[in-house]
């Protein structure tokens, strides 16, 4: 939420897009489970409202890897909310949106994660060593 929605690190004179990049690891794309039972929204209903990254899919964030467990071990619909995100991420152009799926992992699969999280770092610090250059 912090990288897509500008409001929130706007409120402290922060723009997002200074952000190098966002990893989410098996992160929630629609609305937070928390939100909804706030609400009295059952979890199984899918809300994607202004408090859901979903709904601040833009061409102009930082890079966006996600990473979730396996489809069938991770949490219900975890995997398949992210490739969506990723999917409208490059619908609405976003040019480096990526998700990666750990197969025969579950929820949050950090020791798993880990290397894939510090290998992004390190491309973009490439990157934006590149743009430093120019």
């Amino acid at each position: 939420m912090v990288g897509l929605d500008k409001r929130w690190l706007g409120e402290h004179g922060i723009d997002a897009n200074r952000i190098a990049g966002l990893i989410p690891l098996a992160g929630h794309t629609i609305t937070h489970f928390t939100v909804r039972a706030e609400r009295g929204i059952e979890g199984t209903q899918p809300i994607i409202d202004d408090l859901a990254p979903l709904y601040h899919v833009r061409a102009d964030a930082p890079p966006f890897l996600m990473i979730t467990g396996d489809r069938e071990l991770e949490m219900l619909g975890r995997y398949e909310e992210n490739a969506y995100m990723m999917r409208m991420m490059r619908v609405a152009g976003h040019p480096d949106a990526r998700i990666m799926e750990l197969d025969g992992y579950g929820h949050s699969p950090r020791a798993a994660a880990y290397p894939l999280i510090v290998r992004e770092v390190q491309r973009i610090e490439k990157m934006l060593d590149g743009e430093n250059m120019n």
